[in-house]
């Protein structure tokens, strides 16, 4: 049997990777939901849907500064304009002379009514006077103070704002799911909410393994490996919107291992471990916790899927609490590929967002590139929009160079298990990276 042949052959007993994270994310669940303060909300997911309780504006309001009047005292100055076009009309137009009865400013409350030949000045923001039905720019008039010449008359609804114009009550402003923004504070806070039903950031806490572990500040000698594990898995796992606690290393010591696990069940919504999932003699991780004890299988399971880079990942549950446990490979680009996989939607799945998954695109390579059959290869890319519409995507470093090509991506390509040879000009699956730029 040739090389090519026992790798296809080991490769046909990999457990299917959407079989595998079916059965995974089956067995998570949203955390609780909590009632939130609405300073407190950002960031977290809406547990219910949100329906706007009083309409914005609240009132009908004046659009722009300037003289809030009756259409029909203004149609004959100057010709119509649907918006500004300078501070008069042609020389010689005839102009409509309102006297002006009062100021209005934002924080004017009692209500007030306009009679024909009259008209009141207002500041953007302020109630409108009852029976006034546009709003004159200040740069269309003389800015008169007790009189006012205007030389333009805009179209009828210019520059007024009616109560629920933009959203009346009664509107969904955001289903369940919804990441809590910036801009929904400010919706929920325009309409009169004060709390919201939010899922909880998940606590993920992260572990880095192994005796041959040294933290960073210092280069790795014959023996010893740097963690950048932990700490990329703790940015990663912040990138997604986690509470993020980075543990550290832990040495491949089975009572200690056990200790560190079960200490962190009483912070943690999901632990991930890295390093130790393989079947290697150094590999403590997985001998420790699929151990079987009592005739009962281990707390947790670690399977060989069908991955590139990174095929070992073990999911579990630790601790009385049942604690979600995620163990990820202890090669880096495979640690992180492992996590946008595996993690992710798993810190997803509880924070109770929708979709879990990164969004995709089809795009059209730029270079054609092989990849290991029987494996579904997760490639780091640089994906662009182009000019006529659609993606185009150019490679980075994969394989045993996964991390140098991670740094610069900001697309994963997905090549499926079929798949040996992408030419160029095809099209392929891209997972689109959120990373600010």
């Amino acid at each position: 049997m040739t090389a090519t042949a026992d790798a296809e052959a080991a490769a046909n007993e990999l457990t299917p990777l959407a079989d595998y994270l079916g059965s995974v994310l089956r067995r998570l669940r949203a955390l609780p939901p909590l009632d939130l303060d609405l300073t407190q909300a950002y960031g977290n997911v809406l547990a219910e849907d949100v329906v706007a309780p009083h309409s914005y504006p609240a009132f009908d309001q004046a659009a722009v500064d300037g003289y809030a009047a009756r259409w029909d005292d203004l149609s004959g100055a100057g010709r119509a304009a649907g918006g500004y076009a300078g501070r008069s009309g042609p020389s010689g137009s005839r102009t409509v002379r309102l006297n002006v009865v009062g100021d209005l400013g934002a924080a004017s409350w009692r209500p007030v009514r306009l009679t024909p030949g009259a008209c009141f000045s207002v500041a953007a923001g302020a109630p409108l006077p009852i029976a006034a039905d546009v709003v004159v720019p200040v740069e269309w008039t003389d800015q008169g103070m007790a009189a006012v010449e205007i030389f333009r008359t805009p179209k009828r609804g210019y520059g007024v704002r009616r109560a629920g114009e933009e959203l009346p009550a009664g509107t969904l402003l955001a289903r369940a799911g919804t990441y809590v923004s910036p801009a929904l504070v400010a919706v929920f806070a325009a309409t009169g909410i004060g709390h919201v039903v939010v899922r909880p950031s998940p606590r993920v806490v992260i572990v880095a393994t192994g005796d041959e572990l040294v933290d960073v500040g210092r280069g790795s000698q014959p023996g010893q490996v740097v963690d950048a594990n932990s700490h990329a898995l703790t940015a990663a796992a912040a990138e997604v919107g986690a509470l993020a606690y980075r543990v550290g290393i832990c040495d491949d010591d089975p009572e200690g291992l056990r200790g560190l696990l079960e200490d962190q069940t009483l912070r943690a919504d999901l632990i991930i471990t890295t390093g130790g999932t393989g079947t290697g003699p150094g590999d403590m991780v997985r001998r420790i916790l699929s151990r079987r004890e009592g005739g009962r299988a281990g707390p947790v399971t670690f399977t060989e899927v069908a991955l590139y880079p990174g095929t070992s990942l073990g999911f579990g549950t630790v601790g009385a609490e049942e604690v979600p446990v995620v163990c990820l490979p202890g090669e880096p680009g495979a640690a992180l590929i492992g996590f946008e996989v595996l993690a992710r939607p798993a810190i997803n799945l509880l924070a109770g967002a929708e979709p879990v998954f990164r969004p995709s695109v089809r795009a059209h390579l730029l270079e054609t590139i092989t990849s290991p059959g029987g494996l579904r290869e997760f490639r780091p890319a640089h994906v662009a929009e182009r000019r006529g519409g659609g993606y185009t995507v150019q490679p980075l470093p994969g394989g045993k160079f996964t991390l140098s090509g991670l740094a610069e991506a900001n697309g994963l390509m997905v090549l499926g298990e079929r798949v040996t040879t992408a030419a160029a000009g095809s099209t392929v699956d891209v997972l689109l990276l959120d990373r600010r730029r």
